[in-house]
């Protein structure tokens, strides 16, 4: 995939974005571990919520009719199709749990 930081001749748009003190100190400690702009930081994790959104892995209503995460009725223990909402609520809370809680800066 080619990006416009990828292309130093293309005009990029500039963006004005607000941060907290504490997404300010991690997109600072980003940047120097990986020695890279913080405005590059930015783009990549642009471009890496673009791809998570896009794999079907992780988009709910393609795991619901199980085109991506094979997932039988049997391995749940009902019919996806009848309880859909109780299937994405079950995933919903299932991420929840997954997803590590950081705590915010004051």
């Amino acid at each position: 995939m080619s990006t416009s930081h990828d292309n130093p001749s293309r005009v990029s748009e500039p963006v004005q974005v607000y941060l907290d003190r504490s997404q300010r100190r991690l997109l600072e400690q980003l940047a120097d571990e990986l020695g890279l702009t913080k405005s590059d930081v930015i783009r990549r994790g642009i471009e890496a919520l673009e791809r998570q959104m896009t794999d079907p892995a992780e988009h709910p209503a393609l795991r619901i009719i199980g085109i991506a995460s094979g997932e039988s009725t049997k391995a749940i223990g009902y019919d996806v199709a009848r309880e859909h909402d109780r299937y994405l609520a079950e995933s919903e809370e299932k991420s929840w749990k997954a997803a590590p809680r950081r705590k915010r800066g004051r």
